[in-house]
C-alpha cells in the first residue's frame, strides 16, 4: 500500500517513465514507417507495442493528475489554509484519491505492471476424479471471467480424466491486465462438497493447484535455442488415445534446468512450438526469480516469488455456498456466481487486502 511519502516521490518517477515511453514511441514509429511489408511479424508486433505504449501513456497521465490533486490537498491539510470548508474538501479529496492512485500505480508503475498476458497451469491434487472435475470447473471459471473481459483464453495442453475432468490443464491468456487480475491466484484451492458419485451424501474434500506465470519478453529471460530439445508427438484425448494421425503436438525440454513443457491443441506443429516456447520462457523467468528470492533470504517477497503453491489459499464450500480466501480471512456467499466466472469482487478484494496488509501466506484456519 502506498504511503504519503511514496506518493510524494511519484511525480519525478512518472515524468521519467513518460519521457522513456515517448522516446520509445517515436523510435518505433520511425521504424514502422520504413517497413513496406504490412503483413510481416515486425510490422504487426510493432503496432501491438504502439498500442500498449499509448495505453501506458494515458494511464500515466491519469496517475499524474491524481497525484497532483492529492498533493494539493495535503498542502491544505498541512496548514496552508485555516478555512474549515476548504479543509473538509481537502480531506475528502485525499480519501478519494488514495485508492485511485493505488489502482493506477498498480496498473502502470509497479514492478509487475509491465506484464499483461498469462500462462496458467491447473493441476488436480488430492481427491482423484473429484479433484479432476473441480480442476475443469475452476478452469472454466477463469475462462468465463476472461471472456467477459475480452481476453483470449487458449488451452495449450491438457490431460482429460475418464469423466471429463482435467488431471492437468495449461492455458495461455492474452488480454489487457490479465496478470494484474490473476497474479494472486497461485496456490492450492480446496473444494468441499458431495460428489455426484457419492451415494451416502458424505461431503468430500479435494484439492487442486493453480499457478499463474507472467508471459515475458525475450529481454526478461535468457534462453539459448541450443539448450532446447524438441520432440514431436501425436495429440491424445481421454484415456490416452491418439486423436491426430500426424505428429503435430510438441514437447520442449530445456536441458540445463530440466524443465519440460508441451502444447498439443493446435493443428500446426509450428503453432504448438510457439505456444510451448511461451510457456517455457515464463517458467524459466519464474525459476530465475525464485533463485533470486532465495539468495535474498526472503521466499515470501511477493507473488512473483514462489507463488505460494504449497499453501492452501482458498476454500470452495458448496453446502454453505461459501468461498473463503484464507490469506485475507474473508468469505463470499455466492459460490454459484463465482463458479460461473463472476469473480471480479473476489479478485479485487484479495488484491487490495494483500497490498494493504502485505499478506502472502495461506491461512491456518480450517473453514
Amino acid at each position: 500500500m502506498l504511503t504519503q511519502s511514496d506518493i510524494v516521490a511519484l511525480e519525478p518517477q512518472i515524468n521519467e517513465k513518460t519521457k522513456k515511453l515517448k522516446q520509445e514511441r517515436l523510435d518505433l514509429t520511425e521504424k514502422l514507417e520504413s517497413i513496406t511489408d504490412f503483413s510481416s511479424d515486425d510490422y504487426i508486433q510493432g503496432h501491438k507495442r504502439l498500442s500498449k505504449i499509448s495505453q501506458q501513456e494515458e494511464g500515466l497521465l491519469s496517475l499524474g493528475a491524481s497525484v497532483s490533486a492529492y498533493l494539493d490537498a495535503t498542502k491544505i491539510l498541512s496548514g496552508a489554509s485555516t478555512d474549515p470548508l476548504l479543509i473538509e474538501l481537502a480531506q475528502q479529496e485525499v480519501a478519494q484519491r488514495n485508492p485511485e492512485i493505488q489502482k493506477l500505480y498498480d496498473s502502470h508503475m509497479s514492478e509487475t505492471s509491465k506484464f499483461q498476458n498469462v500462462v496458467m497451469e491447473i493441476r488436480a491434487g488430492a481427491g482423484g476424479e473429484e479433484a479432476a472435475l473441480f480442476a475443469q470447473e475452476v478452469f472454466r471459471m477463469y475462462q468465463q471471467f476472461g471472456v467477459e473481459r475480452g481476453w483470449k483464453v487458449e488451452l495449450t495442453d491438457s490431460e482429460v480424466s475418464e469423466q471429463g475432468g482435467f488431471r492437468h490443464a495449461d492455458a495461455y491468456i492474452e488480454g489487457d491486465d490479465a496478470y494484474f487480475w490473476l497474479q494472486y491466484e497461485s496456490g492450492v484451492h480446496r473444494v468441499q462438497r458431495v460428489p455426484a458419485t457419492e451415494s451416502s451424501g458424505r461431503i468430500h474434500t479435494s484439492t487442486i493447484s493453480v499457478a499463474i506465470l507472467p508471459e515475458v519478453e525475450d529481454v526478461d529471460v535468457k534462453l539459448d535455442p541450443r539448450d532446447v530439445e524438441m520432440e514431436a508427438f501425436r495429440s491424445s484425448g481421454p484415456g490416452g488415445q491418439n486423436v491426430n494421425k500426424v505428429s503435430s503436438a510438441v514437447r520442449l525440454r530445456h536441458v540445463p534446468s530440466g524443465i519440460i513443457v508441451s502444447s498439443q491443441t493446435e493443428r500446426s506443429q509450428l503453432k504448438n512450438k510457439d505456444a510451448a516456447m511461451r510457456i517455457l520462457k515464463s517458467k524459466l523467468y519464474q525459476a530465475q526469480l525464485e533463485a533470486q528470492t532465495k539468495e535474498m533470504g526472503d521466499l515470501r517477497r511477493g507473488q512473483i516469488g514462489t507463488g505460494d503453491r504449497s499453501e492452501k489459499i482458498r476454500t470452495y464450500n458448496f453446502p454453505q455456498s461459501r468461498v473463503t480466501d484464507h490469506r485475507v480471512k474473508k468469505s463470499w456467499f455466492n459460490i454459484n456466481e463465482v463458479m460461473n466466472g463472476k469473480i471480479e469482487a473476489v479478485l479485487s478484494d484479495v488484491r487490495n487486502l494483500i497490498a494493504e496488509k502485505g499478506i502472502q501466506e495461506g491461512g491456518d484456519d480450517d473453514e
